[in-house]
């Protein structure tokens, strides 16, 4: 609820060309032993893990680099030797085929929770992110918009495009729910490859 700090990430819930989310995801790799853990919700990256590409926690806050969001992951669970869907991505898995399930779609629109109040001054503005630890109990992220960084600043990674105004949120409570998209920095919308 908006009246209570409640953070959960960012929530795939439309895109901006009006659709709602349909649950696509492109299915991605982590290393083996990937020492960050990931829950659903945080934003992700691709890097040049030599000599491979794979997954990695996006950990910015005025920047972000994301190739999408993170909605779980599968492996091999080293312990049982049984294949393992997860919510998150536990630190340090050694396994040889975890595999991420990312919404990359750049016009995706994400529900997130402000860290303070906002107003409607504020739709149209550029935020940054606060980054805390997610919940291993439920395996979410606990990742919410800074609403102390609300401006026009073109290089703040998310744009506040609605408000969620509900029987649990309304604008102005003192943790907003929001609509936001990504703003500058997705990784399919850059012309530089990586790698």
């Amino acid at each position: 609820m908006s009246s209570s700090a409640t953070p959960h990430g960012a929530r795939p819930v439309g895109t901006v060309v009006g659709s709602p989310y349909q649950g696509k995801v492109t299915h991605y790799k982590i290393k083996n032993a990937y020492g960050t853990s990931i829950f659903y919700g945080d934003f992700v990256k691709l890097a040049d893990d030599n000599p491979n590409t794979t997954i990695q926690k996006d950990t910015g806050t005025a920047t972000l680099t994301p190739i999408g969001v993170f909605l779980g992951c599968a492996y091999t669970d080293p312990t049982t030797g049984q294949f393992t869907p997860n919510q998150y991505y536990p630190a340090s898995i050694a396994a040889d085929d975890i595999v991420a399930y990312v919404a990359t779609d750049p016009f995706i629109l994400l529900q997130m929770q402000s860290d303070e109040a906002l107003t409607q001054d504020d739709l149209g503005k550029n935020v940054g992110v606060v980054q805390t630890a997610g919940s291993t109990t439920i395996g979410t992220s606990k990742n919410a918009v800074d609403g102390s960084t609300a401006a026009t600043t073109n290089t703040l990674p998310l744009k506040i495009v609605d408000f969620v105004d509900g029987p649990d949120s309304a604008i102005g409570d003192s943790n907003t729910d929001v609509l936001v998209m990504i703003n500058v920095g997705h990784q399919l919308l850059n012309t530089t490859g990586i790698g």
